[in-house]
């Protein structure tokens, strides 16, 4: 990059964004770089791919955290992200506690440590069974404001709607790695300048298109769609000869900050819907690290994010490691799909004799 062209640093980004509020003490400007600190560390370690001797599921000194709270395995940089996330935010001061995908309980701050007044949600490395197949991945993180006088942050503390969200982001490890932020005054993106290590901003004011011809769903699991989905995925597939009139692509990464961030830079619809694969699950993304500041995100940036029938954001946790299922992107399409689980679906009668084009026509 030419010394000559200038750009604007994440660090002056968040000056200019304080400077909206004159009695803001910069302990949460500090937190937001922490975080970003972290970020570059885990794409550093993602960079290095099999060169870095992490890829694969957790062993070592890692073999007793092998399997999560979420029942799943550990790949080794999940552990490890979620450790650089802890050290490197832990300790300023800024934080009452954090909680993880990658913990059973929330994370206490240690008592050497002065406490703050914030909390952190994270899922530390998304997508990460895309590692060993060198696919993009990301990190998801959440921002909350802790209860007054809350030195030790229970379960309880977290359970926040989204709509109580003060900051959101993700990172995104591809080609490039990008940091996407809001907090709550629209979406920017910043692109790590390797040469400098910082993140400039690359991607002001992001906005997602209103209308969309891609939408992005697992179709292994259509048997267990409920009906408002699959009338949603069958309306796309027809193309122009069906009811929408246009042809649609599909895409499906399995990494969701990928699709986000697609989504992000060209407009579509994200389809990880509640569906009846186990019935014992509302979903399969979390609540309160994934769903929330991704749908925080969304609205910010024009779109939508919703469980299919009520804005994600919108929803009381009642559990720190919640299951949901969520819908995002382009805001016409999120309300059609959000549309169909509120509308019955048309009857259909049984005899063929008294359909529209029948022996016995009914009238108009």
């Amino acid at each position: 990059m030419p010394l000559t062209q200038h750009r604007t640093t994440l660090t002056q980004f968040l000056i200019e964004e304080r400077r909206r509020y004159p009695h803001a003490s910069g302990d949460f400007n500090t937190l937001i770089l922490n975080v970003a600190l972290a970020c570059k560390s885990i794409a550093r370690a993602v960079a290095f791919g099999a060169l870095g001797g992490v890829l694969g599921d957790a062993g070592g000194k890692h073999a007793a955290a092998a399997i999560n709270v979420q029942g799943e395995t550990q790949k080794e940089l999940d552990v490890l992200s979620n450790e650089a996330f802890l050290r490197i935010t832990e300790w300023g001061g800024q934080l009452a506690g954090m909680a993880s995908e990658e913990m059973a309980e929330p994370y206490q701050i240690p008592a050497r440590f002065p406490k703050g007044k914030y909390l952190l949600v994270f899922d530390p490395l998304d997508g990460s069974s895309n590692i060993d197949v060198n696919v993009s991945v990301g990190s998801i993180f959440s921002v909350l404001r802790a209860p007054d006088g809350v030195q030790v942050a229970s379960e309880e503390d977290f359970l926040q709607p989204g709509t109580q969200q003060l900051a959101a982001g993700y990172a995104i490890y591809g080609p490039a790695t990008m940091l996407v932020l809001t907090v709550g005054n629209g979406v920017n993106g910043f692109t790590l300048d390797p040469n400098l290590g910082e993140f400039m901003l690359t991607h002001p004011d992001m906005q997602i298109p209103p209308d969309t011809s891609e939408f992005a769903i697992n179709s292994s699991n259509s048997r267990f769609w409920e009906a408002p989905v699959k009338r949603y995925v069958d309306e796309c597939t027809a193309g122009k000869s069906g009811e929408r009139g246009k042809d649609f692509n599909m895409r499906w990464i399995a990494s969701m900050v990928a699709e986000a961030h697609r989504i992000l830079m060209r407009g579509g619809v994200f389809l990880y819907p509640r569906d009846s694969k186990d019935p014992a699950k509302a979903g399969r993304l979390r609540l309160l690290y994934e769903a929330n500041p991704i749908g925080f995100i969304m609205e910010q940036a024009g779109g939508r994010a919703s469980t299919g029938r009520q804005a994600v954001t919108a929803v009381q946790p009642e559990a720190l490691h919640q299951r949901i299922g969520l819908i995002f992107g382009s805001r016409n399409e999120v309300d059609r799909i959000e549309r169909y689980h509120h509308t019955p679906p048309p009857e259909e009668l049984t005899n063929p004799l008294f359909k529209e084009r029948s022996l016995f026509r009914l009238p108009n």
